[in-house]
């Protein structure tokens, strides 16, 4: 016979908190447990392995959302193929190239800018960054007579 987990002693198997695992029952990550008499929500020892599960695949990018699609094709491993799979986690991979590019492109525009600023003591009225967000400008000499 497996064992049965209260929630607490769930949270503290998996190395979450007992508000998560309501979270995961509640985006239906997680089966809803069976109760005991007493009311106390009873995870089978399963859980302990589908919330790993959940925590592997948001360390790798998934979002909840698509966390459940893969706990689906899960599931369904014997009716699923290895291609649906790999498709499912290239559009993910796809997903996050995109937002490295952005990421890369903003940190080259605020470097461009936070450049421009000498950083001084002068009031913030004359700060280069200040204006160039007001001004739409992200291309600013540094100007050491008004920084």
């Amino acid at each position: 016979m497996s064992s049965l987990y209260k929630i607490g002693s769930l949270a503290k198997a998996s190395g979450v908190t007992v508000e998560t695992l309501r979270f995961y029952e509640k985006q239906g990550l997680l089966p809803e447990p069976h109760r005991s008499e007493a009311g106390y929500r009873l995870y089978p020892e399963s859980a302990i392995s589908q919330v790993a599960f959940i925590l592997r695949a948001k360390a790798v990018g998934f979002s909840l959302k698509d966390i459940a699609g893969l706990l689906d094709l899960e599931v369904n491993r014997e009716q699923e193929t290895c291609q649906t799979v790999k498709n499912f986690a290239n559009e993910k991979l796809t997903e996050i190239e995109a937002k490295i590019q952005e990421l890369e492109q903003m940190r080259g525009a605020l470097k461009q800018i936070t450049d421009a600023c000498c950083g001084g003591s002068l009031p913030a009225s004359h700060c280069t960054i200040l204006s160039a967000l007001a001004n739409g400008h992200q291309k600013q000499e540094k100007h050491d007579a008004t920084c």
